[in-house]
């Protein structure tokens, strides 16, 4: 009987969602910079060619999902999907930089696409995977554990960034892409040799046989004993469970509630992926910051956000989720509205991106389990998708939309159209009045990493 998380295999199926992370914050800091510094394309065809990744993820994430759940070979479900992608990607991604040299517009568009295929081809595999290998009870501390990864994916590429991309107008790229896709292969290599997802799979189903046989025994012995108790959910949780067998629809008060929520979520992502995806050419053309400098805010902000966690998790458990999500609408509202009047880099800008992380901590925590909390008995699956639906939807907009002003009006629009959408999400939380509830206390730190972004 398995009792605790094995963080040995938990770490290095994170390597996957490691990798994955890593190449996503080059490719949000990078490809516009090569758009529109190499190729002198326009902020809002930039802001287009940005938002695609997320076009194609509507459509192949949950493809490719769905095929490897059906699929079955000697060397698993998903590993297949994840070797595959990561090979294809790393290939494509190094014919970026040369297209950025050779100036080859097609080469780029071709090379572009291809890789964002590639990133799609395994990126819900990789997903998968956790799950597929950890019982079902431990899968919160197991999610922390990967999101943890991700983040060191994503800071190891900030700092090469830093450290790799030179100050001249076109810096040479060739390093940074190389460095990112031995990462990702490295990881995907380690994953590989030290996972055997079809051994793993065998095993945790024979623990999880072994595990039902005295739970069944022993609920036998315990008269009201549920099934939810046997799968080692508390008495308190199962009587407080929904009964999934009967959906029902939301209460019209409830369903009011979801769509100004939804609609919160539309709003604090389009602000926010403004910025992340506009940053790197705000800095340069405004804040007159050379080379890869401007990583020092991101990986400042990503830490804040990190270190957040915890505190953010108290902070819900004695106040409740929507307030701690309003404190952190407003705190990244507030940032973004000292943001408007830098007109150069200063220190004292890496304070304000702290916060930032902060607040995006505070709104994460809490925002997904309040769409959850309102769908309680009716079908949870359906409103997890729509979550997924409205904030992938904004950063499918928001580059679009930013780039435009960007191009047309002016960069300095970057930070009240921020400002603009987070008081906007501010304003749509006022109206939401169900969902909310104070955690419970997590049983260990690590759970507190347990975040759905």
């Amino acid at each position: 009987m398995q009792s605790k998380l094995n963080y040995k295999r938990t770490f290095f199926i994170g390597l996957a969602f490691l990798s994955i992370s890593a190449f996503w914050q080059m490719y949000d800091n990078i490809i516009p910079l090569i758009l529109q510094n190499t190729f002198q394309i326009g902020e809002t065809v930039t802001g287009s060619i940005m938002a695609l990744d997320n076009v194609l993820a509507v459509f192949l994430l949950p493809i490719f999902g769905a095929f490897s759940d059906k699929v079955d070979t000697r060397f698993g479900k998903r590993t297949p999907f994840i070797v595959c992608g990561t090979v294809l990607a790393v290939l494509f991604m190094l014919l970026l930089p040369v297209a950025d040299r050779r100036q080859s517009i097609v080469l780029f568009v071709t090379a572009l696409f291809l890789t964002l295929l590639s990133m799609g081809l395994y990126r819900s595999p990789a997903v998968a995977l956790m799950p597929d290998l950890t019982p079902n009870r431990l899968r919160s501390k197991a999610n922390a554990v990967i999101n943890l990864m991700g983040a060191v994916g994503g800071v190891y590429a900030l700092i090469m960034i830093s450290l790799l991309v030179g100050k001249e107008d076109r810096p040479d790229y060739t390093p940074l892409f190389i460095s990112i896709a031995v990462l990702m292969a490295a990881a995907v290599a380690v994953l590989v040799i030290t996972i055997p997802e079809n051994k793993l799979r065998k095993q945790l189903a024979e623990e999880q046989s072994m595990e039902e046989q005295p739970a069944v025994e022993s609920a036998e012995a315990v008269p009201g004993q549920s099934v939810r108790d046997r799968e080692g959910l508390s008495t308190d949780s199962a009587a407080n469970a929904p009964d999934q067998t009967k959906v029902r629809a939301l209460a019209p008060e409830v369903k009011r509630s979801m769509i100004f929520m939804l609609l919160s979520i539309f709003f604090w992502f389009t602000a926010y992926n403004a910025v992340t995806t506009a940053f790197s050419r705000y800095t340069r053309v405004v804040w007159k910051m050379e080379g890869g400098s401007f990583a020092n805010c991101l990986m400042v902000a990503t830490v804040g956000a990190i270190v957040s966690y915890i505190p953010i998790g108290q902070i819900s458990s004695r106040i409740g989720r929507k307030k701690t999500i309003m404190g952190g609408v407003l705190l990244m509202a507030a940032c973004y509205g000292a943001a408007i009047f830098a007109g150069s880099y200063h220190p004292a800008i890496n304070i304000a991106f702290a916060l930032i992380g902060v607040a995006w901590a505070a709104i994460n925590v809490n925002s997904y389990p309040m769409i959850v909390a309102m769908s309680e008995g009716s079908d949870i699956g359906k409103f997890t998708g729509t979550y997924y639906t409205f904030s992938m939807a904004a950063q499918i907009f928001t580059p679009i939309l930013s780039g435009f002003l960007l191009e047309n009006v002016s960069y300095r629009t970057l930070f009240p159209y921020a400002l603009v959408f987070s008081l906007a999400a501010f304003l749509t939380m006022t109206q939401v009045r169900h969902g909310d509830v104070k955690p419970e206390k997590k049983k260990s730190l690590l759970e507190n990493f347990d975040v759905d972004d």
